[in-house]
């Protein structure tokens, strides 16, 4: 049966700027302070304080313009936006409307979902991304000094968002997600913003319709504030859609409002009536002139975009043949993309193979690398080390069980793998003369094995490999050691 109605979903994603002050005045940008601490007579709004634009701030937002195929106005308005709430010092926020910093952007997504074995693409448009400033924060039950009061921190009031503003291209809350989370890697990819949602660096909201299949005109719009997870992103966006519907099948009419989403219960409520731009009294700041980007900055933005992970992961499938699912997680983080290129061309320049060098990196970063780096919240051992582990390991000089060893105490010492490989006792085991060495002296110490080996009973070599391995200690690899033997028990085979 087909579908009677038609889910339509836009979103405005606020992100904060890493930026060291706020937007128009020197108060720290700082997270987790005591409540109230980093103020001043321009966050507050006071006659006589005049703001003054951050211009780290507007680097950043045009550079996420950029990365989001925005179309950059060099020259755009701050305009007072007008609502009284407790956590709005000046009464007003300082944000833009009429003519914002960037517009007609676009963001291409792919659900995790397939239709025909294909996975499904989508164009999703950027309406506008206008700089703003935050408001402060209202704290609920355990404010400092009681725990019956709410109290208001004013720390954030000032500090520097983007607010990102979606075309309503969205027609499920699958989507939603998708579209969200591949902002949030771009705002991240680009140093924009950490987009930590746990800090409220990252929030959404999200406006929800519902119209009948076939109808030109949108239905009536409600907007959902405050989610600050992918998940309840979409689980309030889920509810929407279906109250919505709910309610349109049995003849009832939705109010234009807007709702919050209740986790506890899985459900949205009304908050308040939904405003309009007239509520808002917009009207160009009398304190601010228009924001004419400084010569030079939009170029200088372009030219220090990264090449994003789509396109990264994809030369190194076609470049470096790793696999699909390696350099997707590779190229997921910046970090983690340019610490395993610094590895392959440590690798490469001590003169392993590309293809080589990228397929043991790729191996050795995605497990090993990642897994020391939750012990110790950072890459241990720089890429140029790395690159030098993986070029042995690629040349055979290094057995593959030894290198997690070698590896482990280039972290803990920051010595060179070489280094580690002698004092640990490898050198010369992958494929060397000791490892042939002590291979030779085995099957001399056991000339009825041997002879039954080469009698045709193969499955003694079983018994030289453990014997090898025990004599020196399990650093030889099992591989390489049985290679040896092969190479030992074959030699003079043919003799009487």
């Amino acid at each position: 049966m087909t579908d009677p109605f038609e889910t339509v979903i836009g979103l405005e994603v606020h992100v904060q700027l890493d930026t060291r002050t706020k937007l128009f005045c020197g108060c720290p940008n700082k997270f987790g302070s005591p409540p109230n601490t980093h103020l001043c007579a321009v966050c507050y709004g006071l006659p006589g304080a005049l703001p003054v634009p951050n211009r780290r701030a507007v680097e950043l937002a045009v550079r996420a313009g950029l990365a989001l195929d925005c179309e950059i106005n060099e020259e755009s308005v701050f305009e007072r936006k007008h609502y009284f709430y407790p956590d709005l010092p000046k009464g007003y926020q300082i944000t833009q409307y009429e003519f914002p910093l960037a517009e007609a952007g676009s963001v291409h997504i792919r659900l995790e979902e397939e239709r025909d074995g294909e996975p499904v693409d989508r164009n999703v448009g950027i309406n506008r991304i206008q700089i703003e400033e935050d408001a402060g924060k209202l704290v609920h039950d355990g404010f400092p000094g009681s725990d019956k009061r709410s109290g208001v921190d004013f720390n954030r009031a000032g500090v520097p968002l983007i607010e990102i503003v979606s075309d309503p291209d969205m027609r499920s809350a699958a989507e939603a997600v998708a579209y969200a989370r591949e902002l949030k890697s771009r705002i991240v990819y680009c140093r924009v913003s950490d987009a930590d949602m746990e800090k409220g660096n990252l929030r959404m909201d999200g406006n929800v319709s519902v119209r009948r299949r076939g109808d030109v005109d949108y239905g009536v719009k409600v907007e959902l504030k405050n989610l600050n997870s992918f998940r309840f992103l979409q689980r309030a966006l889920e509810y929407e859609e279906q109250r919505q519907r709910e309610a349109l099948a049995g003849g009832r009419k939705v109010v234009q409002e807007t709702r919050l989403y209740d986790e506890a219960r899985g459900v949205t409520e009304p908050m308040r009536s939904k405003e309009e731009a007239e509520d808002y009294r917009y009207f160009p700041d009398p304190d601010l002139p228009p924001l004419r980007l400084p010569e030079g900055l939009l170029e200088a933005a372009r030219s220090a975009l990264p090449e994003f992970p789509r396109a990264r992961a994809a030369r190194y499938r076609s470049e470096h043949g790793i696999a699909s699912d390696q350099a997707g997680r590779i190229a997921a983080r910046r970090d983690l993309a340019d610490y395993y290129e610094g590895t392959v061309a440590a690798a490469t320049g001590a003169g392993s193979p590309v293809v080589e060098a990228a397929a043991v990196a790729a191996g050795w970063i995605t497990t090993e690398v990642v897994s020391r780096e939750k012990l110790d919240g950072r890459f241990a051992a720089p890429p140029e080390r790395l690159g030098e582990l993986v070029h042995l390991l690629a040349a055979k000089e290094l057995p593959r069980n030894a290198a997690r060893e070698v590896f482990q105490a280039m972290c803990d010492t920051g010595r060179t793998a070489r280094e580690l490989m002698a004092e640990l006792g490898f050198a010369d085991l992958a494929g060397g003369s000791r490892l042939d060495e002590t291979a030779a002296r085995l099957v001399a110490e056991h000339p009825e094995d041997r002879d039954a080996y080469r009698a045709g009973k193969k499955k003694v070599i079983g018994f030289f490999v453990g014997q090898l391995m025990r004599e020196l200690r399990g650093k030889a690899d099992a591989r390489e050691a049985r290679a040896a033997l092969e190479r030992a028990l074959e030699r003079g085979s043919g003799e009487s």
